[in-house]
């Protein structure tokens, strides 16, 4: 009898044929499809930290795989996983962050930032002590960018800044 079984154990791993699976073994697994399972984690990785080197790892274990397909030992398929992994991390991922990072859109315009360019019509004379101006349908307190421009009402303006909470105008053909 074993040390650390008891009588029962022991009968029961004699009527079993001889020694206990240990209780974290599998069952025969073929080892391209845990190469398989590997890619789709890093693929699940990937999906969640959006920094193109787990989908790398992901190739470099369908390299494995693919050893793992033609017969190839563990070794073999360890060295395919580090090496496919290593080119795809050298060469194709600086490609796809190029090219899905520099897509040259412009950045957004929000905020009063929206207002700059606009032309809007002085609806109370602008000077360079105030005024104000329509702005689509607000209503604008204005000042002219310059002490000796002003403008009357009527007259078309372009903003060319917003300070605070008012529009400096210009000339429109600015």
């Amino acid at each position: 009898m074993v040390e650390g079984t008891t009588a029962a154990g022991a009968a029961a791993q004699a009527r079993e044929g001889g020694a206990r699976r240990p209780p974290c073994q599998t069952a025969n697994v073929s080892p391209w499809l845990l190469w398989l399972i590997a890619a789709g984690l890093f693929t699940a990785g990937e999906i969640a930290s959006l920094d193109l080197v787990l989908v790398m790892f992901a190739g470099g274990a369908l390299g494995g795989m693919v050893v793992a397909l033609l017969g190839g030992a563990v070794v073999f398929q360890l060295l395919a996983f580090v090496l496919v992994s290593a080119a795809l991390l050298a060469v194709v991922r600086p490609i796809a962050k190029r090219h899905l990072l520099d897509n040259d859109t412009p950045p957004q315009v929000d905020g009063v930032a929206v207002y700059v360019g606009r032309t809007a019509v002085v609806s109370r004379r602008v000077d360079a002590y105030g005024g104000r101006v329509r702005l689509g349908a607000d209503e604008w307190s204005a000042r002219t960018d310059s002490a000796g421009e002003a403008f009357e009402v009527g007259a078309t303006v372009r903003v060319l800044g917003i300070d605070g909470a008012t529009a400096v105008v210009g000339d429109a053909l600015e």
